[in-house]
């Protein structure tokens, strides 16, 4: 396994847990510092993934156009809890890797919320978009799953249900709950079934549609310009 790949699972498993954790403890505006920790923890794994070069311009270049595709994705639709934003950065992911699918997702998640409000689950939001894209990186990588439309369509179905949905359900029990038990929490993860699987819907509509020619087009960027090669990340 790539250091980069360990990077990031730990950053995953413990540093970013451990983050959020700290961030339910401030008060104020620290949801911003918990942020900025979160971003800077995933640019760890994402910077390791280079090894011995340093990242280029148009490698950044394309993974900040992809997050502001996210967050259009997001914030373009104007129907509530049916949203693009989890395909965008699932094909992140797909095209370019784990440590580009969790920065993008990330990222896009930190930005679209200058529209629809920070708050202290903004730092939650970062982790479990980012989580989606880095599940996506690690299941599509060197063909583990075929990148087909129907394929990646289910994909997104089920990671966005039973994924990053309960992730994001799990900011609510810690954030609304002042005492969390399996009796208290259950309700919460029961109310946001409805919205993830409408955000599931969306997410596999998306994918079906879209994900083959967007890939291939991400595909032709990467052979003109000879980057994140390794079909196992970037």
């Amino acid at each position: 396994m790539k250091k980069s790949h360990i990077a990031m699972l730990l950053i995953f498993l413990l540093a970013i847990p451990a983050t959020l954790y700290f961030g339910l403890r401030l008060t104020g505006r620290a949801y911003y510092l918990t942020s900025t920790m979160v971003i800077v923890e995933i640019l760890i794994p994402f910077l390791l993934a280079f090894e011995d070069r340093k990242p280029q311009a148009r490698e950044l270049v394309v993974l900040a156009v992809l997050s502001a595709l996210a967050v259009a994705a997001r914030v373009a639709i104007p129907i509530p809890s049916f949203k693009a934003i989890f395909a965008v950065i699932m094909l992140s992911g797909i095209a370019f890797g784990p440590e580009s699918g969790f920065l993008v997702g990330a990222v896009s998640a930190f930005a679209s919320n200058f529209f629809y409000g920070q708050g202290a689950y903004t730092p939650w939001q970062m982790f479990a978009y980012g989580a989606g894209g880095m599940l996506a990186g690690f299941l599509f990588a060197k063909g583990r799953l075929p990148k087909k439309p129907l394929v990646m369509a289910v994909f997104g179905f089920l990671a966005t249900l039973f994924f990053v949905g309960p992730l994001l359900d799990t900011c609510s029990v810690f954030l609304m709950l002042p005492v969390i038990t399996p009796q208290t929490a259950w309700p919460l993860y029961v109310s946001g079934f409805p919205v993830n699987l409408s955000q599931a819907v969306c997410t596999a509509l998306t994918m079906l549609l879209f994900g083959r020619p967007l890939l291939e087009k991400l595909d032709r960027v990467k052979l003109q310009y000879g980057m994140m090669e390794d079909d196992d990340g970037v």
